[in-house]
């Protein structure tokens, strides 16, 4: 019997409410399928209960994203979003690619850059606002909204369909017993149940356990990117440039490369992704990001600027090859909870609102024939035949090609997107889960990162500090430990703690005990949810399950 089920025994059966629709996140995918449902609803005059669960403080809360964002779904979504006023205010002027060593930048020139990176047409954005606009614009359709309650577990018909979900228990001390202010989750049951918790979701892991739905698929790859917003020298502020860099300080074998982008109000939007199939467990995606900054075609953007806020989450990057089934009895899984990103144009939430829109669509007509529980599908129907599978077809060898190397990579890239225009008669497969990669630490020899000068490199407490992450101190862990012998003796021992180094939070430490004796520190206050301990822990040791409602990063304009 699991702690909840004691706990319902205990306590007595938890509160239930029942739904048409009942959507797992409120990122752009969940919110665009809640719209789409309540539009269609509207234009043919049927009524479709919908409500959105969101694990973050407010709606935008947890929402850290580059971000430039291509407005063809947003098109779809609401044709007039300008006049409505959703906050797309800049856009894209120029688009730079370099290629940098430690010293000098070497410009792509515009004619050879691959229309994978070309952003004109496209807006800078702050993907946390544009989903607090798309938040309101739900709420003002019917649109029921309930932040700070994570759905912690899926809850099953008699069949196996899913039923619904449950959100997490509130006030358990970090024992596991209840407190003066223990409450129950409670039950939302749906005649569908759509899953958009973004990559790596902690419920879209256990659907696609529990109905296979990775059988016959690569896996699934993943990167982390750690961002940073700065307010600059309107001097050095350009509106709507875009620049992206691949090369130092990565090694050429490692995938990755930068962002910076110059939104409104001389802020600038810069970070670094580092994919995490990566092989030294001495690297520290963390340091890698403090370091580039310094190069001297990045740093005269920053110098006598201000940073004002960090944040940090694991992308998904797969793409076409690694897609699952996404529909199973009762629910779909939708936007980066399935793997939607094209890492080719560095680009996901386009494809999020489309997914969302699609799922809504297929959930709307299965509902006008007084369906339920059943597989939505229309839904990959739909897919199958939409400008976004066309466009991650395309897309489908970048990230195959780019772990091959940066120079082999480049060039092959080159010849697939240019020449081939992304339709070569070939498609390289994702052999290895990204975990599988890490070699032992004899094999390497450990990185010496420069200390951090407080001005425009820091350390990762100050970067937490910023992000304005909280959590309750006394709730239970949400990092956990299938083994807690694990850490020590494997991952310390043959891989160096790489813990300490993947994590952009510091929430993992080694430390020693009176008698000299080593032991994993897990600092969970720090976590910013990037889900990057879960996805690159060497023996899959680490799960991540929601904390109490609310906790977590609180990103102002991310």
């Amino acid at each position: 019997m699991t702690q909840t089920q004691d706990l319902i025994e205990q306590y007595g059966p938890r509160e239930a409410m029942e739904y048409d629709v009942v959507i797992v996140g409120g990122g752009p995918a969940g919110l665009s399928a809640a719209i789409r449902l309540k539009q269609l609803a509207a234009e043919q005059n049927r009524e479709v209960s919908v409500c959105v669960l969101e694990k973050g403080s407010e709606i935008g809360a947890h929402i850290l994203s580059g971000a430039v964002m291509d407005p063809i779904a947003m098109n779809e979504l609401f044709p007039n979003w300008k006049e409505m006023g959703a906050p797309l205010d800049t856009a894209v002027t120029e688009d730079r690619f370099m290629f940098l060593t430690e010293q000098k930048a070497y410009k792509t020139p515009e004619w050879a850059l691959p229309a994978c990176f070309q952003n004109h047409g496209n807006y800078v954005i702050s993907l946390a606002n544009v989903v607090r606009w798309l938040g309101q614009q739900a709420e003002s359709l019917g649109v029921e909204i309930f932040p700070g309650f994570p759905a912690a577990e899926v809850l099953y018909n008699d069949d196996g369909s899913v039923k619904g979900v449950a959100t997490g228990n509130m006030g358990i001390d970090r024992h596991g017993n209840p407190t003066d202010s223990f409450q129950l989750g409670m039950e939302l049951h749906a005649k569908y149940t759509f899953f958009a918790e973004g990559a790596r979701g902690h419920l879209g892991k256990q659907l696609m356990s529990k109905f296979e739905l990775n059988k016959g698929r690569d896996p699934q790859t993943y990167a982390i990117g750690i961002k940073e917003l700065w307010e600059i020298d309107p001097a050095k502020h350009k509106p709507g440039l875009v620049i992206h860099t691949a090369g130092w300080p990565l090694d050429a074998d490692t995938y990755g490369g930068s962002f910076l982008y110059h939104m409104d109000n001389n802020q600038v939007a810069v970070g670094f992704v580092v994919g995490l199939a990566y092989q030294n467990p001495y690297l520290s995606p963390y340091e890698e990001f403090q370091r580039y900054k310094t190069h001297p075609e990045i740093r005269k953007f920053f110098e006598g600027g201000k940073r004002i806020s960090y944040g940090a989450r694991a992308l998904v990057a797969g793409g076409l090859q690694s897609l699952p089934k996404l529909t199973f009895p009762g629910g779909v899984l939708i936007g980066c909870d399935a793997g939607f990103l094209n890492a080719s144009r560095i680009k996901g939430s386009h494809a999020a609102i489309k997914t969302g829109m699609m799922a809504a669509e297929a959930a709307f007509a299965a509902l006008g024939e007084n369906r339920q529980y059943d597989e939505l599908t229309a839904f990959p129907e739909a897919f199958e035949k939409s400008w976004l599978k066309e466009e991650l077809y395309k897309g489908r060898n970048f990230k195959p090609f780019m772990t091959q190397g940066l120079y082999k990579g480049t060039l092959m890239v080159g010849i697939d997107q240019v020449l081939f225009k992304g339709k070569a008669p070939w498609t390289l497969r994702h052999k290895h889960a990204d975990h599988e990669c890490l070699r032992p630490a004899s094999d390497f020899q450990p990185i010496q990162y420069p200390k951090p000068d407080g001005k425009l490199t820091f350390d990762r407490l100050s970067s937490v500090f910023i992000s304005n992450t909280n959590h309750a101190e006394e709730q239970p862990a949400h990092l956990t430990l299938k083994d807690p012998t694990v850490p020590v003796k494997i991952n310390l021992a043959k891989y160096a703690g790489p813990e300490q180094r993947y994590c952009p939070a510091g929430v993992y430490e080694y430390v020693k005990n009176d008698a000299g004796d080593e032991r994993l520190q897990i600092n969970a206050q720090n976590c910013v949810h990037c889900k990057t301990c879960d996805i690159k822990d060497p023996t899959q040791n680490i799960v991540w399950v929601t904390p109490e409602g609310g906790g977590g990063p609180n990103y102002p304009n991310m």
